[in-house]
């Protein structure tokens, strides 16, 4: 069995986004009361807060300046994305749970980690808080990996909506791999096949955009011939996942309808790559009851 953390902690409850918002506080309430039918399986750990020069690895200081100053006015992003006044700490501790994930790992506590997070991050530009993620944490966690050693990062991401967030942080970049599955046409509405990266990152941004309605076939056909083979052009020394679970056929804000046995088998498909460390990070999610027993049947995946 493989030492698998569990990375969560009680901020992220208190960013409030409102009744009636998508992403809620009770899409983490689901995943805490569901994990527990695991828990002793699990390294239970608590994040690190990160720094302001840990969030500048990839934010611009404007950004992490106005986040911090809406937060403690309660003012809006924009329609989607709500600050509440604890906001700016909990977004500090999201980004910790991937810095704490990497620094377990490269102290050989654990193997592989699940970040339990909220706001979440993969839409986050450098320059822009928006799509409820205001900073991103998977983009930070990447940069922390490689100060740390982890020279050549791959990025995979199966939420629904594209990370054009992380696709922009590292879209010149040869050293971050960034591969992304997601529903063509759907919000933000970037993440087309002919964007590949620029300059020295051209061939180290993987888009596979699929069509509404799509399944477990299309998606696996993906993630079973595509993945390998970009896996073992870039042979990356650790890999970080952006797990969004709107991808499932519950989910009311998307239409990829993928299974639960597809969940499973997307997330196995990452874990058969090779012997590498494996970071998960939440993402998306929004019907909360499937949310949460899609979290549990990820990391029994994990534990294997």
């Amino acid at each position: 069995m493989k030492k698998v953390a569990w990375i969560t902690d009680e901020i992220y409850l208190a960013h409030d986004t409102g009744v009636g918002h998508p992403e809620s506080i009770e899409r983490l309430r689901s995943i805490n009361l569901k994990i527990k039918t695991i828990w002793e399986s699990l390294i239970i750990t608590t994040p690190k807060v990160a720094t302001v020069e840990q969030v500048e690895m990839i934010h611009s200081p404007d950004l992490i300046k106005k986040i911090a100053q809406h937060s403690a006015i309660q003012h809006p992003i924009d329609l989607d994305t709500i600050l509440s006044k604890d906001s700016y700490q909990a977004a500090l501790s999201a980004v910790g749970a991937g810095l704490s994930a990497i620094d377990g790992i490269r102290a050989g506590v654990f193997e592989r980690a699940f970040c339990a997070v909220r706001p979440p991050g993969h839409h986050a530009t450098p320059t822009q808080s928006m799509g409820f993620c205001l900073f991103n944490n998977i983009a930070i966690t990447a940069r922390y990996a490689q100060q740390q050693g982890y020279k050549r990062v791959m990025i995979i991401d199966f939420d629904v909506h594209h990370g054009n967030g992380t696709q922009d942080a590292f879209y010149a970049d040869d050293t971050v791999f960034y591969f992304s599955t997601h529903q063509a046409f759907a919000y933000p509405g970037t993440g087309e096949e002919q964007q590949r990266g620029r300059d020295r990152g051209v061939g180290f941004t993987a888009n596979h955009p699929l069509m509404p309605d799509s399944g477990d076939d299309e998606i696996l056909e993906v993630y079973q011939e595509d993945l390998p083979r970009d896996y073992a052009f870039f042979d990356p020394d650790i890999i970080l996942v952006s797990a969004g679970y709107d991808l499932h056929q519950s989910d009311p804000l998307a239409q990829l309808n993928v299974s639960d046995s597809g969940v499973v088998k997307i997330v196995r498909s990452i874990l058969d790559l090779g012997e590498r460390p494996v970071v998960f990070m939440l993402e998306g999610g929004y019907s909360v009851t499937d949310l949460g027993w899609n979290v549990v049947r990820t990391v029994k995946e994990m534990l294997q």
